[in-house]
């Protein structure tokens, strides 16, 4: 039977020069976006719920949706990668950010190599006593596998950039008044939720910027299905953020997994609102492949985390990532728990045989010795 999960640290740093989680679907859906001057998709619900939005009539879930945060102590990149299953022609979402920032399509090659250098390690560990599945307590004992153009700008909001990314319309906006981003948003098709101005306002006084991503397949009849191409957003920052604040308007329960990739261990500052964050994995990594085309060829500490968000309205700001008391390594250890044998039969049973052999032998001897010593009756 595989078994118990069990993290552990390392002594050691994994300098690994090749190297994808538990869902979080996106952190922000407010969205917009036409394919050309005068044409306007048609009413989406756009909304900060950390999902994707898609077309009216239409349904769409994120299977999956992952993160990379890069630093170098002035510039941040996000990468993200989403899994989608939906029957939408197209959908849109927008990312808060606190500088200029710029767009290109991203590797799917670097949350493979991610994936391969935080995976947990292996190692098998044998119990004695059968447990669930094992012979007798099921029908047989296992092998210890378990049962795997854009609209025209308004008063308070500029439209500074638009780029065609593969499946992506890509606008990058400015904005000096919540009401007027609403506005704008509204106006080019689509209905926002209560309470996303006051959401909003935060970002404003701060003089965010936003990258406002509208997903449409250029082929024909095609729908947004499948693992999308992952988008890398680059900007200055003096400090790592991962902005969180507008998936307070998610309806269902949220996930986050979080790769960061900086110059020592990071943590984020709190919670926000959610589970406590849980370390998955800590430790350096080389300047090679997908991972070092980030980086710039530059070593870094990769810090892995995953997150829960139960109840998404209690999400109160954005993950503020700050340098850890130390950089202790931090490795996942997976235990395939077997049953103990020999030759392939239980050891258990082997014991348990050999001992009810045992203790009917001397019962037998010791009824013979007793019969040997008894007293005749006619010798008393």
């Amino acid at each position: 039977m595989r078994g118990n999960i069990q993290e552990q640290a390392a002594a050691d740093c994994y300098d690994r020069p090749h190297g994808r989680p538990r869902q979080r679907v996106l952190l922000v859906v407010l969205a917009l976006l036409a394919l050309q001057i005068g044409s306007l998709i048609s009413p989406a619900y756009a909304c900060g719920c950390g999902a994707m939005v898609p077309g009216a009539q239409s349904r769409m879930t994120v299977d999956h949706e992952t993160a990379v945060v890069d630093w170098d102590g002035r510039r941040e990149q996000i990468v993200m990668r989403f899994t989608v299953d939906s029957d939408a022609p197209e959908a849109a979402w927008i990312m808060p950010v606190p500088g200029r920032a710029e767009v290109e399509l991203a590797e799917n090659a670097l949350f493979d190599e991610l994936a391969e250098i935080t995976a947990p390690v292996h190692r098998e560990r044998s119990y004695f006593w059968p447990r669930d599945g094992d012979w007798p307590l099921g029908s047989g004992y296992t092998d210890g596998a378990a049962a795997a153009p854009l609209p025209g700008e308004a008063a308070g909001v500029g439209v500074v950039g638009r780029e065609q990314l593969g499946d992506f319309d890509v606008a990058r906006l400015t904005a000096t008044d919540p009401d007027a981003l609403r506005g704008w948003l509204t106006e080019n098709g689509f209905q926002l939720p209560d309470g996303l101005t006051a959401d909003l306002d935060p970002y404003v006084r701060q003089g965010w910027e936003y990258v406002a991503v509208r997903l449409a397949p250029r082929e024909k009849g095609a729908v947004l299905r499948g693992t999308l191409d992952p988008l890398r957003l680059a900007f200055a920052s003096d400090r790592p953020v991962y902005p969180m604040r507008l998936s307070r308007r998610a309806e269902n329960s949220q996930a986050l997994s979080l790769f960061v990739l900086a110059g020592h261990r990071m943590e984020p500052r709190s919670a926000i609102g959610g589970d406590e964050p849980e370390v998955t994995y800590a430790g350096k990594v080389g300047p090679y492949g997908a991972v070092g085309e980030l980086t710039g060829r530059k070593e870094r500490f990769l810090t892995a985390f995953e997150q829960d968000f139960p109840r998404p309205e209690r999400i109160n700001g954005d993950h503020e990532l700050r340098a850890a008391d130390s950089d202790a390594s931090f490795r996942r250890v997976v235990y395939d728990d077997e049953l103990l044998t020999v030759a392939g039969m239980p050891v258990w049973l082997m014991t348990l045989g050999a001992a009810v052999a045992a203790a009917a032998t001397a019962v037998v001897l010791r009824v013979r010795s007793r019969r040997r010593n008894a007293v005749p009756l006619s010798a008393a």
